[in-house]
């Protein structure tokens, strides 16, 4: 399973040799569903050659060019290790798949730049959060969504509470060192206790959940989702003494979560999060509703992309499933739509969406119904 950074999309979204080849589909868990997956991902191919060949591509051409994929179709393995939803970029030198706790619609995007728009839940944090279950025996870092949860390896820490703060008997035993001079010059044996001489219980778990969240820095960099955390109530205030993630979230589900199963910890983990998505989804649209029809907001495609572009937007409602096909000339700060791609065209919802995401605006990519005044995305302006 990937977490998707921010350097990530910088990475996609900077200048690549096209044609760029974007795919998107849902996928399942379950070895059974693996072969109906392949099937889907060959007609998506197939529908991406065909398309490729409309472009002027010759069959020789074509057919190099989607090796990769091809060979991953071919990947038996690979498709049973399938979790919610997989996004798939393609070019002349570069090829990435990335799989996430997230269904994707089906979709073959091939132009000049790669399309992410569909990853925009993922980026802006928009009902997907992390889960981190702390025990003596285990701490686990989960990703979330409403119906979805997937387990992610936590790199760079020790794999247990008790690793790290050393609770064994070795060191409830007496401990022998070498103390001042003894007789006949040598140095003389001192025997310490287990209450003296041995770091603070506190202080050692508090260095061990510092390793955490170290580690968690490297993993969630530029990361916006909300962070929960699991385990006996005792040890939230000294995570929170340590942690450095600007997203923990208030209220954590208590008790010890070896005893609970991921889904069990999935859904008391929603129930926390849950409210504050749908707050801050309310107040973006009250903060629209509050400047509609003045100049601090807009549903104009025109005016909206070189805004973006340029940092105005401070919050952007977006429409998943919908295009705008069009270029936009940074030189002149001039959009031009048209109904079907055209060569060197760019879906300009998906552009004034990174763009928004990019310089710290916050994007919300809702269904068409969703986005204020039923327009394909909706503006407001920071100045």
């Amino acid at each position: 399973m990937n977490v998707l950074r921010k350097a990530d999309i910088e990475k996609l979204m900077s200048s690549h040799e096209g044609p760029c080849v974007s795919v998107f589909m849902p996928t399942h868990r379950g070895v059974a569903e693996s072969q109906q997956d392949q099937i889907r991902f060959k007609n998506l191919l197939r529908e991406a050659e065909e398309s490729l060949l409309q472009s002027g591509l010759r069959p020789p051409q074509v057919n190099d060019f989607l090796e990769p994929a091809q060979r991953l179709l071919k990947d038996a393995s690979f498709w049973k290790q399938q979790i919610d939803g997989l996004a798939l970029f393609l070019c002349q030198e570069m090829f990435q798949y990335l799989r996430f706790p997230h269904r994707f619609e089906e979709l073959v995007v091939i132009t000049d730049r790669f399309h992410v728009k569909p990853l925009l839940s993922l980026l802006s944090g928009d009902k997907q959060f992390y889960l981190l279950a702390l025990s003596q025996n285990q701490v686990r870092l989960f990703q979330g969504s409403h119906y979805t949860v997937v387990e992610i390896d936590l790199e760079g820490v020790p794999n247990s509470l008790a690793e790290a703060v050393g609770y064994d008997e070795r060191e409830k035993q007496l401990q022998l060192h070498t103390g001042s001079p003894g007789a006949g010059g040598g140095r003389g044996a001192i025997l310490h206790g287990h209450g003296e001489g041995t770091d603070n219980a506190k202080d050692r778990i508090l260095g061990y959940f510092r390793q955490i969240d170290k580690g968690l820095q490297q993993l969630l960099k530029d990361e916006q989702s909300p962070l929960v955390l699991a385990g006996v109530e005792y040890l939230f205030p000294i995570y929170r003494e340590a942690n450095t993630y600007p997203h923990l979230v208030d209220d954590g589900v208590t008790g010890n979560p070896e005893e609970l199963s991921a889904e069990d910890l999935h859904a008391q983990a929603w129930a926390i999060v849950a409210p504050l998505f749908n707050k801050a989804e309310r107040d973006a649209f009250e903060k629209y509703r509050k400047f509609a029809g003045t100049e601090k907001t807009s549903t104009d495609v025109r005016k909206i992309v070189p805004a973006a572009y340029h940092g105005r937007v401070d919050l952007l409602f977006v429409a998943v499933g919908l295009q705008r096909w069009g270029n936009f000339d940074t030189a002149k700060d001039r959009v031009r739509l048209n109904h079907e791609p055209q060569t060197g065209d760019a879906d300009l919802l998906d552009f004034a969406a990174i763009q928004t995401y990019m310089q710290g605006g916050a994007v919300y990519a809702v269904e068409p119904n969703h986005v204020p005044d039923d327009a394909p995305l909706a503006a407001v302006f920071r100045y």
